[in-house]
């Protein structure tokens, strides 16, 4: 498969990074040599230097033969004229990044379509929703939902008081919560864990659940920790981030936001309708304390610097706030993000890649989740084929090790937490959660 991405900046390198390990002809184009060399150095790609609007630079990079063609510069009108262009040239499918909040209106896909553009993406607003999702379940610190909730992957890091705690995986199977919910990963310091069930659970495990709609609460009194209910938010930042989170939440919350800049904090006044927005430094705890921190169940911290969403988030946390959630860029902190003390992490580059590499699996895959700090992807497979994975129950299929079938949907209405004995139907939607290593076999199983 050759895919063309223009932009090598964060998000296209991450993209670029990502989809290499798995054996596709990635082509980098952009104006920065610099950038291009870095990436060629490092990752297994072809690089073009030039403007992506070019004809001459997108014919270079061989647009005509492409499956996929991503535009994922920082500028908005390169992104959507190059996507044009590239579908003109013979792109299968091509994707723009975008900023317009208009744009994402679903009223509009059509337009975009007319033009040859498939779809377009804002990391800023898919972050938003993540955000929102965060809020709703504010216990658990991952939250992944399926088919609108039908199923849902959170997950926690267990203390020391946690039931579950120096148990095996076996040992749970008598508690009848465990009919509606089941571990399906487990994060230890650096390594992630397809639990067994001779799998112990360990203190400070950050260990990830499914379960059906109604069972989340199940995990919660399984955990014996208790539900807050978020009301107050403080939100620092004042891009677009910072924005159209505060545009999402503040209809349901009574947020505050605070930004160093005294014109964009005039900017975002006139435009947010429910938010409190203050001018002033947010680096400066005690403002923060005076604005009313110590009274907030939820920080949000959403500026340009990764190091100070932390420190910040950790000196809300101290200062009893009960929810944190920072923005990082840096991809190390991404990696340490069950340890390093805030609630969540969020980080637009992987919330824009699970959104673009859905439509890049075999298989019938309708969705992608790649985790925080997790070396995993949760997969959502649809079964189009009455064959071999549709005749034997799971234990009989040679399922990779470094997979398990964590759910599956089945109709409208029907949702399973399945177990060894369990046979899949033709049109299912096996939610998988799968290791690097298992990923060939998963899509000839379900190809």
């Amino acid at each position: 498969m050759n895919i063309v991405i223009a932009g090598s900046g964060d998000m296209g390198y991450h993209l670029a990074e990502r989809l290499s390990y798995e054996n596709k002809n990635i082509t980098l184009i952009d104006l920065d040599k610099d950038a291009l060399d870095y990436a060629a150095a490092h990752l297994d790609v072809m690089t073009v230097v030039g403007d992506a609007t070019s004809f001459e630079v997108l014919k270079s990079a061989n647009v005509s033969s492409a499956s996929m063609f991503m535009a994922v510069t920082t500028s908005e009108k390169t992104n959507i004229v190059a996507a044009i262009l590239a579908k003109q040239l013979g792109a299968k499918r091509v994707i723009a990044r975008v900023r317009t909040h208009d744009y994402l209106d679903p009223e509009h896909d059509r337009y975009f379509k007319n033009i040859g553009i498939d779809n377009i993406i804002s990391p800023t607003m898919l972050c938003s929703g993540e955000i929102s999702k965060m809020m709703r379940n504010s216990t658990f610190s991952d939250v992944f939902e399926f088919e609108g909730g039908k199923l849902n992957v959170v997950g926690v890091t267990l203390d020391q008081y946690s039931s579950l705690v120096d148990r095996k995986i076996a040992d749970t199977r008598n508690n009848p919560i465990f009919e509606d919910v089941k571990i399906i990963a487990i994060v230890r310091g650096q390594m992630t864990i397809i639990p067994r069930g001779n799998t112990v659970v360990r203190n400070q495990d950050h260990v990830f659940f499914i379960s059906n709609k109604k069972a989340v609460t199940s995990i919660i009194d399984l955990l014996e920790q208790k539900k807050v209910s978020i009301k107050n938010v403080m939100i620092i930042g004042g891009d677009d981030m910072a924005y159209t989170t505060s545009k999402t939440l503040e209809e349901e919350y009574r947020v505050t936001l605070i930004h160093r800049d005294k014109e964009r904090c005039k900017w975002l006044s006139e435009r947010l309708n429910n938010t409190l927005v203050i001018h002033g430094d947010y680096k400066n705890i005690e403002l923060l304390i005076e604005e009313g921190l110590e009274e907030m169940d939820a920080f949000i911290s959403l500026t340009d610097s990764s190091e100070t969403n932390i420190i910040t988030s950790l000196s809300a946390k101290n200062h009893g706030v009960y929810k944190t959630i920072a923005h990082v860029d840096t991809r190390e902190y991404i990696h340490i993000s069950h340890s390093i003390g805030v609630d969540s992490l969020i980080n637009k580059k992987l919330v824009a890649a699970n959104q673009i590499t859905r439509y890049l699996r075999k298989g019938q895959v309708e969705a992608v989740s790649e985790i925080y700090g997790v070396d995993a992807e949760i997969i959502q497979y649809v079964v189009n084929k009455n064959n071999r994975v549709t005749k034997n129950p799971l234990k009989n299929l040679h399922f990779p090790d470094t997979a398990i079938v964590a759910g599956v949907i089945r109709g409208n209405d029907e949702v399973f937490i399945p177990d060894g004995e369990f046979t899949l139907q033709l049109h299912d939607k096996a939610i998988v959660l799968a290791l690097p290593s298992a990923k060939p076999a998963l899509e000839k199983l379900f190809h």
